[in-house]
């Protein structure tokens, strides 16, 4: 057994990942998923070689909160405050990740707040305007701009610059709504 535990801290030391559920490490090492793999990694959240934030997901010690994000709830991908005040649409700072799911939830691991906002899931499962970068799906600007506006009737936004237009009109039609449409119009209208 001691041999095998190695073999899980090695092999998840050889991907680039941070994060991982138990699903993705029984794929990743080709190890059964049942009691005996939950007892190995147990047992190096106990010697603290690995991190258990939330039930069924672990990490390593110097983990990227982004690549947790998107392991609490499958599938989302991080957009909304979090993308757009990055990108320095909006100016207001919020420590929290926000994400797009297919429900809304706020919970808090590891001391830092993961926010998610429930979506149509002909939306959600729509990958236009949906980056995978270093193992997270994050949206790009202007699906984060479209995702609010959709979400969000009464948003505000500082800075329009780093948005184009171009691309949230052609992202439009992923959220068949008129009245965004309409909303977009008029928020380009004066630019």
């Amino acid at each position: 057994m001691i041999g095998s535990q190695k073999n899980i801290i090695l092999g998840l030391g050889d991907v680039p990942r941070t994060a991982f559920n138990t699903n993705s490490i029984a794929l990743l090492l080709n190890e059964k998923r049942d009691d005996s793999l939950s007892k190995k990694l147990n047992y190096y959240v106990q010697k603290g070689l690995l991190l258990n934030p939330r039930k069924g997901i672990y990490a390593k010690k110097h983990y990227n909160p982004e690549e947790l994000a998107g392991l609490v709830f499958v599938p989302s991908y991080i957009s909304l405050e979090y993308v757009l005040q990055r990108e320095g649409v909006i100016f207001q700072y919020d420590s929290a990740i926000t994400s797009v799911s297919y429900l809304s939830r706020e919970i808090e691991m590891d001391g830092r707040i993961f926010r998610y906002r429930q979506i149509k899931s002909e939306i959600l499962y729509n990958l236009a305007g949906i980056e995978l970068r270093d193992n997270i799906s994050i949206a790009t600007p202007e699906r984060a701009l479209l995702d609010m506006m959709y979400l969000n009737s009464e948003c505000y936004f500082d800075n329009l610059r780093a948005v184009s237009k171009r691309r949230v009109m052609q992202l439009l039609p992923v959220y068949q709504s008129q009245r965004l449409t309409e909303r977009v119009k008029e928020l380009f209208k004066s630019l």
